[in-house]
């Protein structure tokens, strides 16, 4: 079944806080104004602007309070128009956690996940404060209890599929050894787009629910990633598992399993104009803008 672009929800979610970076907001509002004229309904979510008084950490996450009204408001944006599909636009990556959770609920275990990533994000609040990510540990029924009650079909790890996972912590390697989750590295791909096609046909998957996480892609080739954060301290991202792949890369991914199944849902998150940024911060500082 063609999904109906009519029946598309664009959903607009400048998201920061999960990843305690007001430079996501910057960017989802980019993205918004450059992605392709949606044909279907469109839905902005109003974030609160960054104050520092709103980013104590709160049952062992940062922002919590504000993060759950932002999930509760995304929840509330999608709900009247019962999407066919959803794409989103953020922000920090616990942007998909409303949009995968209903496709879930609509599509049941005729939905599969490609989490196209460098990292896991099955975090919980005992691991890291940030709850960008938590968020695939979330759509699993896994973490904090009122961010997971806004998922009533919990999706399990045998429906998932990683594209573009790099190194992983003991943790995470084991959470995606223990629930039946595959991955594939940029290595296992290898240019390739046969091993996510094979993956597929075996989970018998109708539809695919896509989060892309702009820092899969390679550092080195894109500016607009955190690891290039023009302020950041020599050394600051050492240790941190980092993106190998190409955009195009990624691109022909896409294109083979839309051909393949129906993409039902496509978040796209994590980026970073860094002038822009910067501009943004300098256009706060003049008469008439400040306050």
């Amino acid at each position: 079944m063609a999904i109906d672009p009519t029946k598309t929800l664009r959903l607009n979610l400048p998201q920061w806080q999960g990843g305690d970076h007001p430079g996501y907001q910057v960017g989802a509002r980019v993205l918004a104004a450059i992605a392709p004229d949606p044909r279907g309904p469109v839905e902005t979510v109003a974030v609160a602007n960054p104050r520092d008084d709103n980013r104590s950490v709160d049952h062992g996450i940062k922002s919590r309070p504000a993060l759950l009204d932002n999930l509760n408001a995304a929840r509330a944006a999608i709900a009247p128009h019962d999407p066919e599909a959803i794409v989103t636009l953020g922000g920090d990556c616990l942007v998909n956690l409303a949009p995968t959770a209903h496709l879930s609920e609509r599509y049941g275990d005729e939905l599969a996940v490609i989490w196209i990533d460098a990292h896991p994000d099955v975090m919980t609040a005992e691991e890291f404060n940030h709850a960008h990510a938590h968020v695939l540990a979330i759509l699993m029924g896994i973490g904090d209890e009122e961010f997971a009650a806004a998922v009533p079909r919990p999706v399990t790890g045998d429906r998932v599929l990683y594209v573009g996972l790099t190194e992983t912590t003991p943790y995470e390697t084991d959470f995606i050894s223990r629930n039946g989750m595959t991955r594939l590295s940029p290595e296992d791909l290898d240019g390739s787009v046969q091993p996510v096609l094979d993956w597929l046909r075996r989970s018998g998957a109708t539809k695919v629910a896509v989060h892309f996480d702009l820092d899969v892609l390679d550092p080195s080739l894109y500016d607009y990633l955190l690891f290039n954060d023009p302020s950041s301290r020599p050394g600051a991202f050492d240790g941190v598992a980092k993106g190998r792949m190409r955009f195009e890369d990624v691109a022909a991914i896409l294109h083979a399993v839309d051909a393949e199944t129906d993409i039902v849902g496509l978040a796209i998150a994590e980026y970073l104009p860094w002038s822009v940024i910067k501009l943004s911060d300098s256009l706060r500082t003049l008469p008439l803008f400040r306050g």
